[in-house]
């Protein structure tokens, strides 16, 4: 019996050991092979593809508030073989490299103010039912818990966390004391009037102050955009439309004509050839060289082609990845990293070529830099929360020349969801003024787990430099630097506006 038992064990080891060298031989043959880093091509099996006439139209909600289970690019649904759990790392390329976090903190110095400028936290996207993005697609869209454009339960929970690890980090550094409750003065929360930044500035101060009441300061009617947080150009003359047009089309040429590898990966993701508008004739897909740039006075900067609707595809894909498990943010199919930071960079490239041309960021940020020039001149304020948009974020750090700079740990490499612009104002032993200028923002992990944050488990926080400024070696500029160059910025505008009226004048 026991020689008997040994054979069928040598007898499977053996068959084990052949399948691994058959194995190997194949990978040594190059049966398979991996798709190179640059590629967007999605992953799918031959045989699994779905033709026309296989492809079932896909299942509309019942109005319960759950979609149907997506289905994947086989047609099977998602239950069929194990998810990966919610919230889990997505598989980077080996070659990528990793980032090591920043601090806020500085050894050696006492902080005595913050200005933060907020994008607000995890919306749902900007246009619902009967848009294009169901047009677009033949896929139900993930279930949202807000209504078009409001914050969502998740982006809540997430702004809430972001308060408490503020609140932690402003008591580590002796600025609030535990249990906060403020001088008249000594806090501002101001957030544009629009739902999700109102909401965003409430959560936030929830996690900060959860002891006292936060007044949150807003202006002009609810829903609608406050000025000083609309992205609009308050100045306008046909030469300055022509200059800047211009200027938009020579600085972003290079980057919009590589777009085209993104828009495939959005077409195959989408199943855009399977669309209702596809099939009635009002779409072929997405086109590099068809933007139409639109500049208007008292009006946001805009665009008309395939970067406004692509961009829209990409905001909410991108919002579907961060509330959705694996198999459901992509419809089914199986995307790397590096495939969603492509994704994403549709949507950054449309906030760069809209709002960072220097003429016209100088522009539209002309209102948040005479607040936050504001509120640092302010001696009595310890701290102050601005929550808009990333089209803020953007147009003020380009205003203020901000170096190039590509955020690590993130699918949006700009200005992340929920993302802050810290001004921090710190002083040396001899009572030097030192600013350090941060992004902070929630890794993908941290949006999609729901990470607790604290000193010990911190959001993603990287050090921005500008150009023609020099830190010193803990990584600060000397205040009155940063406190000109936001002067600068300002007064650039006041010198466009007299270089253009005299030229319109002529």
């Amino acid at each position: 019996m026991k020689q008997k038992t040994l054979k069928i064990l040598l007898a499977v080891t053996t068959s084990l050991l052949i399948c691994v060298l058959v194995v190997q031989g194949m990978y040594a043959a190059g049966v398979f092979k991996r798709e190179e880093s640059d590629k967007y091509e999605l992953k799918v099996d031959e045989q699994k593809k779905t033709t026309e006439s296989e492809k079932k139209e896909p299942k509309k909600n019942d109005g319960s508030g759950k979609n149907e289970e997506p289905k994947k690019p086989d047609g099977s649904k998602k239950n069929e073989e194990p998810d990966k759990p919610h919230g889990d790392k997505p598989e980077k390329d080996e070659n990528e490299e990793q980032a090591s976090n920043g601090t806020l903190h500085r050894e050696g110095y006492t902080l005595e103010q913050v200005v933060i400028l907020s994008r607000h936290n995890i919306r749902s996207p900007l246009s619902g039912k009967g848009s294009v993005l169901d047009t677009l697609t033949p896929y139900d869209w993930f279930a949202w818990s807000s209504n078009p454009s409001q914050l969502s339960v998740r982006g809540g929970v997430l702004e809430t966390e972001m308060g408490q690890y503020f609140r932690k980090w402003l008591e580590s550094e002796g600025l609030f004391p535990e249990n906060y409750h403020p001088e008249s003065g000594e806090v501002r929360i101001y957030a544009n009037s629009k739902q999700r930044t109102l909401a965003t500035a409430k959560f936030f101060s929830a996690g900060l102050l959860p002891s006292a009441d936060s007044e949150i300061e807003h202006h002009g009617e609810f829903d609608k955009m406050d000025p000083v947080f609309t992205p609009q150009i308050t100045f306008m003359t046909e030469e300055y439309r022509k200059d800047a047009i211009e200027g938009i089309k020579e600085q972003f040429k290079d980057v919009l004509e590589s777009l085209s590898e993104n828009y495939k990966l959005l077409e195959d993701v989408i199943d855009i050839k399977n669309s209702q508008d596809w099939k009635d004739g009002n779409t072929t897909g997405f086109k590099t060289g068809d933007s139409e740039f639109t500049l208007e006075e008292n009006a946001e900067p805009g665009v008309k082609g395939s970067l406004k609707t692509a961009c829209s595809v990409s905001d909410a894909l991108v919002l579907q990845y961060y509330e959705a498990d694996d198999a459901a943010a992509a419809f089914g199919k199986e995307l790397t990293f590096e495939q969603w930071k492509a994704i994403s960079k549709v949507k950054d490239v449309y906030g760069d070529v809209l709002f960072t041309l220097p003429d016209i960021a100088v522009n539209v940020a002309n209102p948040l830099l005479k607040e936050i020039k504001s509120e640092l001149g302010n001696d009595k304020r310890k701290f102050t929360f601005l929550c808009g948009h990333d089209s803020n974020v953007g147009s003020v750090l380009a205003a203020l020349s901000v170096e190039e700079y590509d955020l690590p740990n993130a699918i949006e490499c700009k200005t992340p969801i929920g993302c802050k612009l810290v001004f921090s104002r710190f002083s040396d032993a001899d009572g030097k003024k030192f600013i350090s200028v941060d992004l902070v923002y929630q890794s993908p992990e941290q949006l999609r787990g729901l990470s607790l944050l604290d000193l010990n488990e911190q959001p993603m926080i990287y050090n921005l430099s500008f150009t023609d400024l020099e830190k010193n070696k803990d990584g600060l500029y000397p205040a009155e630097e940063i406190e000109k160059r936001i002067s600068e910025a300002i007064g650039r505008f006041d010198e466009l506006k007299d270089i253009y009226a005299l030229a319109d004048a002529a």
